[in-house]
């Protein structure tokens, strides 16, 4: 109780200390009233796309060039400039974008030509769209130096789906003087409505970002305070002068044609595998500018990621996100408390786990359905997932609605059905989970959101649920929030996935962001502060576990490289078996303070690392977490990676046991250009003793079709048992949108 009480009165004090100094709110200026507009310019000449600006159209056309700076301070000079043309022609949106740099070749930072690269680890140019005028959705279309890709479609600016991949082209050229980049954009691949007759004039929502990478120098068009991102619409520009073509049919379908070999042994006997082809495919149709139909049939992931190992530490279930191409795109349009609890998590249909890995379970058939405009967003889903040797089929469905409020607010309800067939010895039983959600914006400052979820189980007498509830103030010098989630013992969503059952968790906090004053100085900004993690039993209120998360040193260098020294004091009630590391804990209380050192060199450059220890006590013994991580990048055409987590217990748990646990990862990326690249992924874990490699290598030979290869290997030695998994891929799809 009296630690309960102690969390407490630490957060009360950091509330009132926030809110007596909320005297910055002035630097989150407001949208303007009326918004900036630009204007696009039809072309009769064709865009010869190379990446260069000489055709007579790009000198027509409005030269953008009044960028406003986010990084390293807000406002004021900037060394970096942008100049962005808009053009178009009876099928295409054309940007284009010359960005200054002196050293020309020599000051161009990336790392290497993989799709969907990280952001902040090279130069970049990127612009959004809101084709739709809903202010609180775009499509973002980003590109390095070299021409690679990167697309997102944003929600609210609070969640990004980073994976959605759309039909588009983008080729640049370095020049002496910096380097330029002409994109194409389909009006076919954008989901807009038509202009109505004697209606308004048509616009669209813009905004456009450079990071220079090399100073980590960042500014946007049209002005957004630096505690956002460019992807706040409500800032947007005005797009206008377009001349929309009329929707086409837009419809894409993507029909593939793969062989898959396996061969699975178990003590070197040989067990049932597959050596077989297979056809299938997807198929997207837009219906209209805010209603799209999804169809998949013989579903096949062979080239989504493999999982990494992760050895955990914590009482709480690791979570895994999604890889998958058919479940990745609109999936923001889900109610989720963003890591902890997700009524609906796309992982649990198709994917079966097993003591060795998360196998792929056959997907016959998929439909899904979503319809968003500016009043409200309709969602629909069927899946039907083949029968196995294991387990019977399942079938899964969804229904989503969502009601907008006023400019950035919504209500929102969802419905979730499972129903498992009977099949191997097994009965049928179904599953159920209804929830509601909302999601607040008083302000451009203010967030608050929150969740309850309810879940019935044949299988289970009483009814569960779950949920969260989120309070946050962002401004340009401080961040406050708190956050409480639950999930009740019996809360079971068959098609989603909490963090733990019967425990709540309250999370307040915040931290105070430092910049100096000079522009040149070595630190670019400092962020120390702390965050309370409180758990407790939803049933009784008993304690679980509790730590405060102290940093107060949390550095940012000119360079972007990053330093932090943090404190965990950590309370432990262990009333469960509980063996981290396969170590059994003595049931009881513990009391202990880790010691966090974090250090990540400047991730642009061709040589870069991560270290980061954690020591001190652990339980009634002691641990050392060590990891790094290093990367040799000598050309964007080559990259190496090496990882390696070490976990020494020392005089830990009932037999005061003495273990390290290794953890070796290592990756090598090959790349003749954006579109034929290869992979090779190797991962040993001396916990369970298993070593998995992955390779692969993928042509785009034409824009979203691609010819993969792809081989597999696992091997487990789990004492008495050694298991082995040997497969390979071949696969190629066809792209076409009409």
């Amino acid at each position: 109780m009296k630690n309960r009480q102690c969390i407490v009165l630490l957060s009360i004090v950091f509330f009132q200390n926030g809110l007596a100094q909320n005297n910055s709110t002035a630097l989150n200026f407001p949208p303007p009233e009326t918004p900036i507009s630009i204007r696009a310019v039809k072309t009769s000449t064709k865009i010869n796309l190379d990446g260069v600006l000489e055709e007579a159209g790009w000198l027509q056309a409005q030269t953008l060039s009044d960028f406003f700076r986010v990084e390293p301070k807000q406002g004021g000079h900037y060394d970096f400039s942008t100049d962005v043309k808009i053009l178009f022609d009876e099928k295409n949106l054309y940007v284009g974008v010359f960005c200054r740099d002196s050293l020309g070749k020599n000051g161009v930072r990336v790392q290497d030509f993989r799709r969907d690269f990280t952001f902040g680890e090279n130069d970049i140019f990127f612009f959004q769209l809101d084709p739709q005028n809903l202010r609180r959705y775009c499509v973002s279309f980003q590109t390095t130096p070299l021409g690679t890709q990167r697309d997102v479609q944003v929600f609210d600016d609070d969640y990004k789906d980073q994976d959605w991949d759309a039909l588009w082209s983008v080729k640049t050229k370095i020049l002496e003087d910096g380097w330029s980049a002409e994109f194409s954009i389909p009006f076919k691949s954008l989901r807009y409505a038509p202009p109505k007759a004697g209606g308004a004039p048509l616009y669209w929502g813009f905004t456009a970002s450079r990071l220079a990478r090399r100073r980590y120098e960042q500014t946007v068009f049209p002005p957004i305070p630096q505690a956002f991102s460019p992807y706040r619409m409500t800032y947007a520009a005005r797009l206008e002068g377009l001349e929309l073509p009329k929707p086409a049919l837009n419809l894409r379908i993507n029909p593939y044609l793969l062989y898959n070999y396996e061969n699975r042994t178990l003590n070197d006997t040989k067990l049932p595998g597959a050596s077989d082809p297979k056809i299938g495919g997807d198929a997207k149709w837009a219906i209209n500018s805010h209603a799209v139909l999804d169809f998949t049939f013989n579903t096949d992931f062979a080239q989504a990621d493999v999982d990494r190992a992760v050895n955990n530490l914590t009482r709480f279930n690791v979570f895994f996100p999604e890889r998958r191409q058919f479940f990745l795109e609109n999936s923001g349009v889900y109610p989720s408390d963003g890591g902890s609890i997700y009524p609906y998590f796309s992982r649990r249909i198709g994917l079966a786990n097993s003591q060795f890995n998360a196998v792929a379970v056959p997907i016959d058939v998929g439909l899904r359905f979503n319809d968003r405009n500016e009043k409200r967003t309709l969602s629909g889903l069927y899946v039907h997932q083949r029968p196995t040797d294991d387990q019977g089929g399942a079938n899964f469905a969804l229904a989503r609605f969502q009601k907008n409020l006023g400019k950035q607010n919504n209500l929102g309800a969802m419905f979730t059905y499972r129903f498992n067939e009977a099949g191997s010895g097994l009965p049928s039983n179904y599953n159920t989970t209804l929830t509601a959600d909302f999601f607040l914006r008083p302000n451009d400052s203010w967030t608050i959101n929150g969740l309850w979820s309810g879940s019935r189980d044949e299988s289970l007498s009483q009814l569960g649920h779950a949920g969260n509830l989120y309070a946050g103030l962002n401004l340009n010098d401080w961040y406050a929030g708190w956050a409480t989630k639950w999930v009740t013992k019996d809360y079971l969503p068959g098609m989603g996935f909490t963090f733990g059952n019967n425990v709540v968790h309250h999370n307040p906090g915040g931290y105070y962001i430092w910049r100096p004053k000079q522009e040149k100085s070595l630190i670019r900004r400092a962020d120390p502060g702390f965050f309370v993690n409180y758990y407790h039993s939803a049933s009784d209120g008993k304690f679980q576990q509790a730590d405060i998360y102290l940093f107060p040193v949390y550095l940012f260098f000119r360079d972007n490289s990053f330093f932090e020294v943090s404190l965990y004091p950590t309370w432990q009630n262990i009333d469960f078996n509980f063996a981290p590391l396969d170590i059994p804990i003595e049931q009881g209380r513990y009391f202990y303070t880790p010691v966090l050192i974090q250090y990540n060199t400047d991730q642009s450059r061709k040589l870069s690392g991560t270290a980061s220890v954690k020591m001190g006590k652990f339980y009634n013994g002691t641990l050392l977490t060590l990891n790094t991580n290093l990367r040799i990048a000598p050309t964007p055409h080559a990259a190496f990676t090496l990882d390696y987590e070490l976990n020494r217990a020392r005089s830990l748990g009932q037999k005061d046991e003495d273990k390290d646990v290794h953890l070796y990862s290592g990756g090598l990326r090959l790349a003749l250009n954006p579109q034929l690249q290869g992979t090779v992924f190797y991962q040993y874990n001396s916990l369970d003793k298993t070593g998995r490699w992955n390779a692969r290598v993928s042509w785009e030979y034409r824009p979203l079709s691609f010819v993969y290869l792809v081989f597999n290997d696992t091997r487990s030695d789990l004492g008495m048992d050694r298991f082995r998994t040997t497969g390979a891929i071949a696969k190629m799809n066809w792209m076409r949108q009409f």
